[in-house]
């Protein structure tokens, strides 16, 4: 819009699950719900408003081979704000994305750094592959460089055990975590299987991705430390064809893939009863592509969530959990407005009317 152009958002705005009010005002790219005198200029969208949805885990700037070019990180990025992610949490990348910060076009990305993984137990060219006595040092080096987030790679596949096993000594996550917490960063892990759990929640962990190794033991645990999942379970739909693919060389860790992922949706359900909070995350940049943040939501709800939290995962709650502000007053004007209410159907996601990014319809 131009200077002094104004933004009428009217219909239905979500500010939160149980507060809806009729209309949004956006001035100079912020949220302000009075009227503004002498508005002129004013461009007026109808329909159902909520804040720029959330992915809490995804990948600017990597693909299935490593880093990419800028160019293919926009199009990565601008595939998510048209899907209405605008808030993303990029959950390890090795490439240096900072200059989408200067873009007023592009979803607004908090980062965890470089994955941290142990040597040879991780996919090639994504992660610092290192040794548990070098683990304080690098989580430190990228509890610095990210945005307030550290991401470490908890279990992979061990080839000669044939089956995923923890990646790091209790003792050793215990200290890389304090070290963390003691920069101000919090700390998340990619978590397949089972034995890695219970001693990254007791090192202090603050997050677990895809988490699919939950069992009726490490859910009380993690509701006790009030640790969140991101489930990325539309990543989990494709264990089955990973497991295809290693059967000839790994059949014990094929047959455990498949069984996690038959399990996956009672896992999710079981978490979420225990009060474990669950968070939307699409794994999005490796092998899958950006802008299903729709999608995931619908598969949250599929596993049992019921459809207003499943909304919050991706909106009011994601961004309190992110510290990041929603539909109030000044915020940024980052949101998405639909045809219909998305807390009668959440499917509505996959489908904006409109996007708006720091005050400007872009999609």
């Amino acid at each position: 819009m131009s200077d002094g152009a104004v933004l009428h958002v009217k219909g239905r705005i979500l500010v939160g699950p149980d507060d809806v009010r009729d209309e949004l005002w956006v001035v100079g790219g912020r949220i302000s719900y009075d009227r503004p005198a002498g508005a002129r200029d004013v461009r007026t969208v109808e329909g159902w408003a909520l804040p720029g949805l959330v992915d809490a885990h995804c990948h600017v700037g990597l693909d299935a081979h490593g880093p990419v070019e800028p160019e293919t990180a926009e199009k990565q990025a601008l595939t998510d704000r048209d899907a209405g992610a605008l808030l993303l949490r990029d959950a390890g990348s090795p490439s240096d994305t900072r200059w989408i910060d200067d873009r007023d076009d592009l979803p607004k990305i908090i980062r965890a750094g470089r994955h941290i993984a142990r040597t040879r137990r991780y996919i090639r060219n994504y992660a610092w592959e290192i040794e548990p006595d070098d683990l304080v040092a690098y989580v430190a080096q990228e509890a610095r460089r990210g945005d307030g987030w550290v991401k470490l790679v908890g279990d992979w596949i061990d080839r000669d055990l044939g089956d995923l096993s923890a990646c790091w000594p209790r003792e050793a996550v215990q200290a890389a975590i304090a070290e963390a917490h003691r920069l101000g960063a919090r700390v998340t892990a990619h978590c397949f299987a089972e034995d890695s759990l219970r001693d990254l929640v007791e090192a202090g962990i603050d997050c677990v991705e895809h988490a699919t190794g939950l069992t009726e033991e490490t859910i009380p645990l993690f509701a006790e430390r009030g640790v969140a999942i991101v489930p990325t379970l539309v990543n989990i739909a494709t264990f089955p064809q990973l497991a295809a693919g290693g059967e000839s060389r790994f059949p014990r860790w094929s047959d455990h893939m498949r069984r996690l992922h038959e399990r996956r949706y009672d896992t999710v359900r079981a978490a979420y009863d225990a009060g474990i909070p669950v968070y939307v995350g699409t794994d999005a940049g490796g092998s899958l592509p950006h802008g299903l943040v729709g999608a995931e939501v619908a598969e949250l709800v599929t596993a049992g969530i019921p459809p207003i939290e499943a909304l919050s995962a991706t909106t009011w709650g994601a961004r309190a959990w992110l510290g990041r502000p929603g539909l109030e007053e000044g915020a940024p004007a980052d949101l998405v407005v639909y045809d219909s209410d998305p807390r009668a159907d959440v499917r509505v996601l996959v489908s904006p009317r409109r996007v708006v990014v720091n005050g400007t319809v872009v999609s």
